[in-house]
């Protein structure tokens, strides 16, 4: 058996184009890694492979694309996990706010509530002294005077629409009439009839 062998030459261009067509992939795989970075998409294998157009298989075998997509996705990691404790924080801290806020308000509103006892039980108090001054006979007299005047608006009230029918039907009568002298006054001033000669 025979085995050509390939020339030294030929290998060594050939490895030569081969670490250079690598370097130019690992080089392309760290500008994907930057460019997800800067516009902090999510790294991932399937990510730098896409951006980096190399295959997946490239990046789990070559050791320094392997170490730079390791390395970046545990930094992007931290980076989330410390962005998503500082939104934890900035929500508790309003959370916190909110509380502080609602036990002021609760507290003002308890103040509130005390003072308006406190003016209803005086309003209360005027009232049974008010009501001490009044004897039995004042108000029985006070409710039939109260009776008494309902009763004489509700006859004021009745005369009154009595009288506003009244109004509207005379002046009706009253536009009628004018009507009627209107016509009598046409026809008067219509053409005078001749004499007869």
């Amino acid at each position: 058996m025979n085995t050509a062998a390939v020339p030294a030459p030929r290998t060594a261009a050939a490895l030569a184009a081969r670490r250079q067509k690598t370097e130019a992939a690992l080089h392309r795989v760290r500008e994907a890694i930057a460019r997800l970075r800067r516009e902090k998409d999510q790294v991932s294998v399937a990510a730098v492979a896409r951006r980096a157009d190399v295959s997946r298989t490239f990046l789990y075998n070559n050791p320094d694309a392997r170490a730079a997509v390791t390395t970046a996705m545990a930094e992007a990691g931290e980076r989330r996990s410390r962005t998503l404790a500082e939104q934890d924080d900035e929500r508790e801290a309003t959370w916190r706010e909110r509380a502080l806020n609602a036990e002021d308000a609760l507290k003002a509103a308890h103040t509130e509530i005390l003072t308006q006892r406190t003016r209803i039980g005086e309003l209360l108090g005027q009232v049974r002294d008010l009501e001490a001054e009044w004897t039995e006979e004042t108000i029985q007299r006070i409710t039939a005077e109260n009776t008494a005047l309902k009763q004489r608006v509700r006859q004021l009230t009745a005369d009154n629409r009595t009288l506003d029918e009244r109004l509207k039907a005379a002046r009706s009568n009253l536009r009628f009439q004018d009507r009627s002298i209107a016509d009598l006054e046409a026809q008067l001033a219509g053409p005078m009839p001749r004499p007869k000669t």
